[in-house]
């Protein structure tokens, strides 16, 4: 399973928009070609919804599956097959 963590995509301690869009526009997708992704939040930080949103709409284009959460206690929020 890939990890994508938002610790990542902070900007002085926060998730802004404008710095957020440009990171998401440069990760190469093809990594995560039909695997299982977790997407990993921010236990000390407020992640806004749209910047889940945001990073879904991208890997769901590739991935095989999308959790969210801790590994042992993800919560799946996109399979592939159901579409």
């Amino acid at each position: 399973m890939e990890t994508i963590s938002l610790d990542d995509f902070l900007d002085n301690g926060i998730i802004r928009e404008k710095p957020f869009r440009e990171m998401v526009a440069k990760i190469d997708y093809r990594l995560y070609q039909d695997k299982k992704v977790i997407i990993k939040g921010c236990a000390g930080v407020v992640v806004p919804t749209w910047a889940y949103l945001i990073l879904v709409s991208h890997v769901s284009q590739v991935a095989d599956k999308i959790y969210y959460g801790e590994p042992r206690q993800a919560v799946k929020i996109f399979d592939k097959q159901l579409i």
